[in-house]
């Protein structure tokens, strides 16, 4: 049981800092931006070509994350600002491009082979019955930390606050003197820099490849929707959910139903786990599970 435990923190991890900063850009700019995941394959790709070049392991990240955030930046000053007179609608499909040409652009230089990071082999660490890698344990730890720090950025800083006045009424921000350009700008850059972060600690363990966005679309958007979109905490929850969710159905024994002693779900079926959670959620609970805490702020 406590493997399972184990197994959803670090899935959590996994989705938790990609559906952040997914649902930062939508509190403030109104649209899902498809593209973010393939944020998180770039980042891992930078990461690995750095720390190929020479760079320690922790700087090749450091400046991955920096790379992907500037990236992000660049998009949303050069297309995502211009395709937003056009509504949210024109910006979500201007978005599905952009992810397509940001994976033809890392296919054309880095090739279709993954790319896997030549760590040290160390014993894994074993806590009763769960058993996981310094990595993991590692991403784990970094992922907590920052959210910690987002929490506090959030609710104990001006910043924080411009950022969940601006979520919350946009226009009467404006109206209260709030540089909107400028916030929007730091919310672009941070949650591209989040999203390579996450992508790259995930890289570490399954390595840099071109699959790897596509991989998290659905349970990252789903886990943004469940904590409702724009509810950059709530989305963090989300993922949680989903992680534990996807967990259970891998890791339950479902032999008593098929008259077997051991039947296990294929790990195919993550995905569907994903697809279940997503529907109930649209169909019961479509402003996400946490949607009065979006109003109010």
């Amino acid at each position: 049981m406590f493997q399972i435990v184990v197994d959803t923190l670090l899935r959590a991890s996994d989705l938790a800092l990609i559906a952040l900063g997914l649902s930062m850009v939508y509190g403030l700019v109104k649209f899902p931006n498809i593209a973010h995941v393939q944020y998180a394959m770039l980042g891992a790709y930078l990461a690995y070509a750095l720390r190929a070049a020479g760079l320690p392991l922790v700087g090749a990240i450091v400046l991955s994350c920096m790379t992907t955030g500037a990236f992000t930046l660049l998009l949303h000053l050069l297309v995502f600002r211009r395709l937003l007179r056009g509504g949210p609608a024109i910006a979500m499909i201007g978005s599905l491009a952009i992810a397509m040409l940001v994976v033809a652009l890392v296919q054309g230089i880095a090739g279709s082979f993954p790319r896997m990071f030549n760590l040290p082999v160390t014993a894994p660490i074993v806590l009763g019955e769960a058993r996981l890698s310094h990595t993991q344990l590692y991403f784990v730890a970094t992922t907590g930390v920052l959210l910690a720090l987002f929490a506090l950025l959030l609710f104990f800083t001006r910043t924080g606050r411009a950022m969940r006045a601006m979520a919350s009424n946009p226009a009467l921000a404006a109206a209260s003197g709030l540089d909107a350009e400028r916030i929007t700008r730091l919310v672009a850059f941070a949650s591209g820099a989040v999203a390579g972060l996450g992508g790259s600690m995930l890289a570490l363990s399954t390595g840099a490849h071109l699959n790897l966005g596509q991989d998290l679309l659905l349970p990252v958007f789903a886990a943004a929707i469940l904590g409702g979109l724009g509810n950059p905490l709530g989305a963090v929850a989300g993922a949680v959910l989903i992680a534990f969710t996807e967990t259970l159905v891998t890791n339950l024994n479902f032999g008593w139903l098929v008259g077997r002693d051991v039947a296990f779900m294929p790990v195919a079926y993550i995905g569907a786990a994903s697809f279940l959670i997503l529907l109930l959620a649209l169909l019961f609970k479509p402003y996400g599970l946490f949607d009065r805490e979006v109003r109010r702020v």
